[in-house]
């Protein structure tokens, strides 16, 4: 009666893989479900247990609509350029392509032995030029659009330059860069060719420009915000610096709007919408203009007009283009000093950091009411990249101005009306508005109404809806990426013609050159696969560029015509379901509902949102172990006596770790520095370890794959374990201790209908009413509770019938076959094999999910628990509200109390009608 089910595992996915189980047609009759994970990036380490969470859940959903009689797309591919494989390519001279493809291998393997049901002929890896010469199409599109602000969508270029033709730029409802002059329409046919495509590169959606980014050397590239830490580069922990550099980006702002408002309408989380719009940073307000003493206007943007009295002096961003002119001599130095400190910080670091820092540039502006002269400061927590670059700065109205004037011991007014200021600012509306000339006695919403029509009325500035988004650089400075479809003549980039791409071209380094140009300078002329102009573009897509719109390429993966045909996109729509991590809230789905809002104004596709519903699986934890290093020393001294040193902690890997306690002989053979470390260690002779929950990372050593646990367990365990820890949204500490639990759970299955043989053994009999109840709130409540994604309590409810359908002795075939169905999503490998074994020639996959009847569920009976000395021994059916006498005499009239009494006598039964009987002996 052995469940063997690494045998049973092996058989079925070679079979589902033999005849192409998952494989998904159009059937334009049948209703569609589009599921979707977010694909991975294949590193080099492999999946360990945490990755599978979000698969799991997607895996068992779209199986379960299967079963619902759904057509199911549920694909799978992968993120497959990326930094990590760039810099062993760095390291080995192994071409990044085949690392890449090796650890593909390695994670399709891992997927497969899970028993995923992906339907891998639609597989696509954003590394593949079949793949990126459509993401290059798309970059084209963007290149040649731009954004009208009256149609509110994008247009071709072409309409920009016949409006350029007409009458200039004069009253054009174009979206474009801040810092465009004015010119007519005889002098835009005056401009030589390269002018005209330079002012055009303001307007459109994909452009070249100097821009502010995360620069480091050591790397020789551009970082995303969220790969710096702490001023350092999270791979590899090299210094990154603030630098400016003409780099491509694309225009998101002009979608900031859209982007805003289109999160009412999304079946997502209200912590994930808020996330995107605090990112958008969407605020209403005013801007003003502050005159300097050199003539020069300093304009700033703020929401608290009703404040304008309280400004006590005005702070740019160490970038901000005035800087220089407005820097004194005397103060040149520190100025220039304080300049330099400050490119060391990324943007993200600059924001949180809690530190004041500034400096005093020397020069003043003047109040444009009162005409006093303000202090003009530098300080890192202004970002040049959000509004203006500059801040008004009202220290008795914001606490980090207010700090900011307490540190510099730089005068504060009070604006507010019986508000003490001493120890904090305020930054509440509440108060009424003092020493603030005609705002004074005001309400400050009365206050924000009035000072914005008098700073419109005396042309001081004007009423602007203000947004935190900034456009997003588009290029890196690396090899391993999408290349552009770029060449440039006298500087000027153009695109390569519609049926034309560029195929990354194979060089002898990964490295920058030695004049600092990207790696793709490397390549010769004869090296590219076309090569027009006077060079080719160097640089490289970022990693989101593909990822911004696989989830399109999935309906029509191998289409070679067209990135993918209207009657399948029409057919399989938006994304119903999305799950992936929280990590992604903000780039990825912003980029991709970027990109998505921009194909359809193109009228590519129908929708203007990716995915309807969207899941952010939580985190599966790791439980880190730490050994304690005296300082300056390679002397290890246990956890119970660390306190007697200077220590310092580091992680150990967990295989060298049992219980806490570490296997002194593995640590030391871990690395040459530890071959001679000496310990410190408890009194019984042993070293115990410290430990932490944290995230699962290789850079820990706490992870834990799933292969070890698949080949002890099985991945119908695995699957059901990982969804038996908690719900899905949660974040949850990884703990095989409870994995054998559930392991029993299919063992006692097998064995319930299995004889000692291991031949099938169930009965065509009726079923008893209690195993039609069993199964029947068993089918609701497993329906319900797939439906709404809470996906760990079906494991308990599949358990809880298991046992009940044990203890009724139900092997009645129709049942069983239910049974096996609910349970196929979660345990597709010994669902499939017992339910062919029950005489079914096709796939439990074809099989459909179990109707509900509620008849099975009236109340008229009740299962009565009956018990020997407090102890359950069995339960009896009985009818509902039955008296107590008549229960008293079913139940001491039934064999099994016969069999439990033995020769004792009762010497009392207690009667709970419809709850219970005790039977006292």
């Amino acid at each position: 009666m052995q469940y063997n089910f690494k045998s049973i595992e092996k058989k079925w996915q070679a079979y589902w893989s033999e005849n192409s189980t998952n494989k998904v047609v159009e059937n334009y009759k049948q209703d569609k479900f589009y599921i979707l994970d977010m694909f991975p990036y294949p590193s080099g380490a492999g999946l360990h247990v945490g990755h599978p969470l979000g698969y799991i859940a997607s895996d068992i959903y779209a199986r379960f609509k299967k079963t619902k009689g759904f057509n199911v797309l549920h694909p799978m591919g992968y993120d497959s350029f990326g930094l990590p494989t760039e810099q062993y390519a760095i390291q080995t001279g192994i071409h990044p392509k085949i690392a890449t493809d090796e650890n593909t291998k390695r994670y399709r393997s891992q997927l497969d032995k899970l028993g995923f049901a992906y339907d891998w002929s639609r597989e696509i890896r954003t590394s593949d030029p079949n793949y990126y010469k459509w993401t290059q199409w798309i970059f084209k599109l963007l290149f040649n659009s731009a954004y009208c602000t009256i149609q509110g969508k994008a247009v071709e270029i072409s309409d920009v330059i016949d409006y350029f033709d007409s009458n200039g730029n004069i009253g054009a409802s174009y979206f474009c860069d801040d810092n465009i002059e004015e010119f007519t329409a005889s002098q835009w046919k005056l401009f030589s060719e390269e002018d005209k495509q330079r002012i055009l590169l303001c307007y459109r959606l994909a452009f070249l420009s100097d821009t502010m980014v995360n620069w480091c050397p050591k790397l020789g590239t551009v970082l995303a915000n969220d790969e710096v830490k702490e001023g350092r580069s999270e791979r590899g922990g090299f210094l990154v610096e603030q630098k400016k550099m003409k780099q491509w980006s694309l225009r998101i702002t002009a979608y900031a709007d859209r982007l805003h408002e289109g999160l009412n309408d999304l079946d997502w989380s209200d912590s994930l919408k808020e996330m995107q719009r605090n990112w958008i940073g969407k605020s209403k307000g005013v801007t003003m203009k502050f005159n300097t003493e050199s003539d020069d206007l300093i304009e700033v943007f703020t929401t608290r007009s009703d404040t304008l009295f309280g400004v006590s002096f005005l702070v740019l961003a160490p970038e901000h283009e005035l800087v220089d002119r407005l820097t004194s001599d005397q103060q040149r130095n520190d100025v220039d000093t304080y300049l330099n400190s400050s490119r060391l910080k990324s943007e993200r670091e600059r924001q949180s950091e809690k530190k004041m820092s500034g400096v005093f540039t020397g020069g003043y502006a003047y109040h444009p009411f009162t005409g006093d002269k303000l202090e003009i400061w530098i300080a890192d927590y202004v970002l040049a990249s959000y509004g203006t670059g500059a801040v008004m700065a009202v220290p008795c109205g914001d606490q980090r101005d207010w700090l900011f004037a307490n540190h510099y011991n730089i005068d504060i007014s009070n604006i507010f009306k019986d508000v003490d200021i001493s120890n904090s600012a305020y930054e509440g509306k509440e108060a009424r508005i003092i020493n603030s000339d005609f705002l004074n006695n005001l309400s400050c919403e009365d206050a924000i109404n009035l000072s914005i029509e008098r700073i419109v009325k005396e042309g001081i500035g004007e009423k602007r809806i203000n947004y935190r988004l900034r456009d997003a650089v588009f290029s890196r400075q690396r090899y391993w990426g999408e290349p552009f479809p770029v060449y440039y003549l006298n500087d000027i980039p153009y695109l390569l013609d519609d049926k034309t791409f560029v195929t990354l071209p194979d060089i002898d380094k990964y490295l920058p050159t030695e004049s600092g140009e990207p790696p793709l300078a490397r390549a010769q002329k004869d090296d590219w696969n076309v090569f027009k102009g006077d060079r080719m573009d160097t640089n490289i897509m970022p990693g989101w560029a593909g990822s911004s719109w696989y989830f399109l390429r999935f309906m029509d993966p191998l289409n070679d015509t067209e990135f993918v045909s209207r009657e399948k996109l029409e057919y399989w729509g938006q994304v119903d379901l999305y799950i992936g991590g929280a990590e992604h809230a903000v780039g990825h789905l912003l980029y991709s509902r970027f990109w998505t809002k921009f194909l359809y104004d193109k009228g590519l596709i129908f929708f203007e949102e990716p995915f309807k519903k969207l899941i952010n699986q939580g985190m599966i934890l790791g439980r880190s172990n730490f050994v304690y290093r005296i300082k300056d020393s390679n002397t290890f001294v246990t956890k119970s006596k660390k306190d007697e040193y200077e220590t310092i902690s580091l992680h150990v890997d967990i295989d060298f770790v049992d219980n806490d306690y570490l296997d002194l002989d593995k640590f030391k053979n871990w690395r040459n520095e530890y071959s001679d470390a000496e310990f410190i260690l408890d009194s019984d002779g042993r070293y115990q370890c410290g430990f932490e929950i944290e995230k699962m990372s290789k850079s820990k050593y706490n992870t834990q794959t799933p292969d070890d646990l698949i080949e002890k367990y099985g991945a119908d365990t695995l699957r059901l374990y990982e969804m038996f820890l908690g719900p899905l949204e949660q974040f949850k500490p990884w703990d095989v201790k409870g994995i054998s639990g559930v392991h029993n759970f299919l063992k006692k299955l097998w064995r319930h209908i299995h004889d000692k043989d291991n031949n099938i053994c169930v009965s065509v009999d009726t079923a008893s009413e209690l195993s039609y109840k069993s199964i029947h709130k068993t089918i609701k409540k497993v329906e319900e509770d797939i439906e709404r994604h809470s996906f760990n309590t079906v494991v308990s409810t599949l358990m809880i019938c298991l046992n009940e359908l044990i203890e009724q002795e139900c092997k009645n075939q129709s049942i069983i076959s239910d049974f096996l169905i609910l349970l196929f999503p979660y345990a597709p490998h010994i669902t499939e094999e017992i339910w062919r074994e029950l005489g079914n020639k096709e796939s439990i996959t074809l099989a459909s999910f179990p109707k509900f009847n509620s008849k099975y569920l009236a109340e008229d009976q009740i299962s009565c628990p009956v018990s020997f000395n407090g102890k359950m021994r069995f339960k009896i059916l009985l009818p509902f509200n039955m008296d107590k006498n008549k229960i008293e005499d079913l139940v001491m009239s039934h064999e099994k109390t016969k069999k439990y009494l033995g020769s004792s006598k009762p010497q009392r039964i207690i009667i709970v009608p419809n709850k219970i009987v005790n039977i006292v002996f």
